[in-house]
């Protein structure tokens, strides 16, 4: 167990996720038909394993694979497979592919709402408010439910103002039930855990009921729950989850290098250590659901940086496929302003642009590094040496110590760095307690 006093797996210290979005990444059809034919297609997801564990990652972490109208976010069967990605056994293949090579398996579990589809709502479409499922939603029926009358649809919740995603009455029994014969059921096949979508749009004490009963057969699942701002800490105390993503970290990183302000990151790494005082936080770079890092970053040289944050902070990181190739694509809002960051991947890792290598290395590099250093996973830092374009921070956990100095001015930088004495990676030239970095320089240091 992790020594921050969370109640997070044993097995999470080891874990980097490779995150890979299945509906984009197999190129499969934008809206299911109403008769939507199987089509296998998960097996493309297995040919690029091999990929995953040779850049050192070892989990594999699922966007949405559950029976949905479109992008995934709007189930209509969370116990069947999108027939868009193949079915069950093809899963269970997937599951079976990555225990071989022995990477754990994160699943996307969306339980704020779900599709129009849904043969729940579609109960109540059909029957009314006295169908046993009406209780499921936050429903107003416009003439009182009563009057209804076959046709006559009612108002109700949605995630929001999204009509198409029907938000689910977290205070009715049912569906916390359901909730957890779901997240039981795909653990007891083989699952390691589930990211928890629109966490924080339910209440903590529903969550807290499910992760309860969930660990009373599944004690190892990891469970991590979208958060994109406010209290993290006392999320995690109340929902009774392992993590939450740490949106503040990331944008703190791309603005800092972006503005040449590393005050804002040192104050987001001062937050972070607070975090991980009761909790390790998910960390990234980039999602299914935010701008590419490298379209993010407004110098290309400053992606090593971010990496070198991501991977010698504490946490427990997650690389979004493609990233570790600079694949770019930025995030638009409008209607299919998610398909650039969400692209089909090809046949295989060859078939890749060799333009990405050199950012593939990179990730190769720090991965390694850190794994070599497990303790980084509950690290804590300490700012050295603070600037507008330069940082010097330690990370300290365990007995260890490593120390990262960055540079984004346009001139070599000398930084002051006590007791460093070999330099890990990056480059720079390390002198009397100092080290001299290049323009735009970074290095990771031992001592």
């Amino acid at each position: 167990m992790s020594t921050t006093g969370a109640r997070e797996p044993g097995w999470v210290q080891d874990v980097i996720w490779w995150h890979v979005y299945p509906l984009g990444f197999v190129g499969a059809e934008r809206e299911a038909g109403p008769d939507q034919a199987v089509v296998h297609r998960l097996g493309h997801v297995a040919g690029w394993l091999d990929h995953a564990v040779e850049l050192g990652a070892s989990g594999l972490a699922l966007g949405p694979v559950f029976a949905s109208g479109t992008h995934g976010y709007d189930t209509t069967d969370h116990l069947r497979v999108d027939p868009r990605l193949g079915d069950d056994a093809d899963l269970d293949a997937l599951i079976a592919a990555c225990r071989e090579r022995g990477l754990r398996v994160l699943l996307d579990g969306v339980f704020n709402h779900v599709g129009r589809g849904h043969p729940a709502f579609r109960a109540v479409l059909e029957h009314g408010p006295a169908t046993p499922t009406a209780s499921w939603f936050r429903l107003r029926w416009p003439d009182g439910a009563d009057a209804w009358r076959p046709g006559t649809e009612p108002e109700y919740d949605d995630f929001e103002g999204h009509s198409a995603l029907v938000a689910l009455h977290h205070d009715e029994p049912a569906v916390a039930d359901h909730v957890v014969e779901v997240m039981t059921s795909w653990l007891d096949r083989g699952v390691d855990g589930w990211r928890l979508d629109a966490a924080y749009a339910v209440p903590t004490s529903f969550w807290a009921g499910v992760a309860d009963r969930v660990r009373a057969r599944h004690p190892d699942a990891y469970l991590m729950g979208e958060v994109i701002h406010g209290d993290y800490a006392g999320f995690v105390a109340g929902a009774h989850v392992d993590a939450v993503t740490q949106y503040e970290l990331w944008k703190a990183v791309w603005s800092s290098l972006n503005d040449g302000n590393f005050f804002e990151l040192d104050a987001a790494l001062t937050r972070h250590g607070g975090f991980l005082d009761s909790f390790v936080p998910y960390t990234f770079l980039g999602n299914h659901d935010v701008t590419r890092i490298a379209s993010r970053l407004t110098d290309e040289r400053h992606l090593a940086h971010a990496l070198v944050v991501l991977l010698t902070t504490g946490g427990t990181p997650a690389i979004y496929a493609g990233d570790e190739h600079a694949f770019r694509g930025v995030k638009e809002d409008r209607a299919g302003g998610d398909d650039a960051v969400r692209p089909p991947f090809p046949a295989t890792p060859r078939e890749l642009s060799p333009l990405g290598l050199p950012t593939y290395s990179l990730h190769r590099e720090l991965i390694g590094l850190r794994r070599r250093h497990r303790w980084l996973h509950t690290a804590r830092t300490r700012t050295l040496h603070l600037a507008n374009e330069q940082l010097v921070y330690e990370a300290v956990g365990d007995g260890g110590r490593l120390v990262v100095a960055l540079s984004v001015g346009d001139r070599p930088a000398e930084v002051p760095a006590a007791g460093v004495r070999v330099v890990l990676a990056g480059n720079a030239e390390v002198a009397d307690d100092r080290v001299r970095l290049p323009a735009h320089g970074w290095a990771v240091l031992e001592g």
